[in-house]
């Protein structure tokens, strides 16, 4: 249920019904939007009354939220959720570019490739630190090494970094050097993992599980939010089916189906998704085209050399006819191209 203040609600009228949700055994989330204050009280259901709250000062109107997820849904935000990330916007009218290698690698390899995005307009730099691969004999990663090396170049040049979380037990660790924290399609579900999210202050980019329908995407993103984390980034990347030409099937239809539901962000993962890189920019255009507020791509110096996912890796020369492709579709569907400065590197 959530609860409409009026526009000119004072505070204390907001804190009493804050305090009455409390007095329910219930969680209150408050929402100040530019003209309204909106509260969500989250619970058992069964101890909710609307008519106990319609008649408190400052009270608009009160309204049930039908869906199973509550702070994810519109009715509990009708406008976009905008991410800030530094200089960086996510969501409304702004889109940003993830570009980097699907792991860090050596200090070399990450640098060449954050100028290289940087130059070309990524606005964000991505790697993986912690690697979940099929076989337990790959590259894993190089662990806090290739945080520091993320954090540290990603410095350099003037890019928020996102890298993934595996494990509640490297939390702590992963908060110290990201800025935005990546929930892989494989811990979608991972429920500890969402709660612990929840209760940091950094962005949260949660991808798509493949075989995950949207209602359980909003569904595993409430569980972040229900712990006071709104920063979410929801991402497609692809789910099963049966054609066998590429990685997964990229869903498009999950930008704006997500988009009428929620008011998080959506981005798409093309890279992922097809595990091809002859894919991967027709991918990427026609997610822009279809309203994403964020696409991450794979890039590598040497994408055959790749010690993970090289097939899916564009070379930065392919990033750069990328970027001079995409800049035009997303001027068309209104969306402004979040870019970085260059600092003198």
């Amino acid at each position: 249920m959530i609860i409409v203040m009026q526009s000119k609600a004072a505070k204390a009228q907001v804190d009493e019904v804050v305090g009455r949700i409390k007095d329910l055994g219930l969680k209150p989330h408050v929402s100040h939007g530019e003209f309204r204050t909106i509260i969500g009280a989250i619970g058992d259901e069964s101890l909710l009354r609307p008519e106990s709250f319609a008649g408190m000062a400052g009270v608009e109107k009160v309204m049930p939220i039908m869906k199973s997820y509550k702070l994810a849904s519109r009715d509990f935000n009708a406008a976009d959720t905008v991410l800030e990330v530094g200089p960086v916007r996510i969501g409304g009218d702004c889109l940003a570019v993830v570009a980097g290698p699907c792991s860090v690698e050596s200090e070399r390899q990450l640098r060449d490739v954050a100028r290289a995005t940087r130059d070309a307009g990524a606005a964000l730099l991505r790697g993986g630190a912690f690697k979940p691969r099929t076989s337990p004999y790959s590259f894993q990663g190089l662990g806090e090494e290739g945080l520091r090396l993320l954090r540290d170049i990603g410095g350099e040049f003037g890019m928020p970094t996102v890298t993934e979380v595996l494990d509640p037990r490297d939390l702590d660790l992963v908060i110290r050097y990201a800025d935005i924290l990546q929930v892989g399609a494989r811990n979608m579900q991972n429920f500890r993992l969402l709660a612990d999210l929840g209760r940091i202050d950094k962005p949260i980019l949660l991808k798509r599980g493949p075989a995950a329908t949207i209602d359980e995407l909003l569904m595993s993103a409430e569980y972040i939010l229900s712990e006071g984390n709104h920063r979410v980034l929801l991402c497609e990347r692809g789910v099963c089916g049966f054609e066998k030409s590429t990685r997964y099937t990229l869903d498009l239809s999950a930008v704006p189906n997500l988009q009428a539901a929620t008011h998080l962000p959506v981005g798409v993962d093309p890279s992922h998704a097809t595990g091809r890189r002859d894919l991967v920019t027709p991918m990427a255009l026609a997610a822009v085209a279809a309203g994403a507020h964020a696409v991450m791509i794979e890039v590598h110096p040497d994408p055959e050399r790749a010690l993970s996912d090289g097939p899916q890796q564009l070379t930065p020369k392919a990033f750069q006819h990328l970027m001079a492709e995409l800049a035009p579709i997303a001027q068309v569907v209104g969306r402004k191209l979040q870019t970085q400065v260059k600092p003198n590197t």
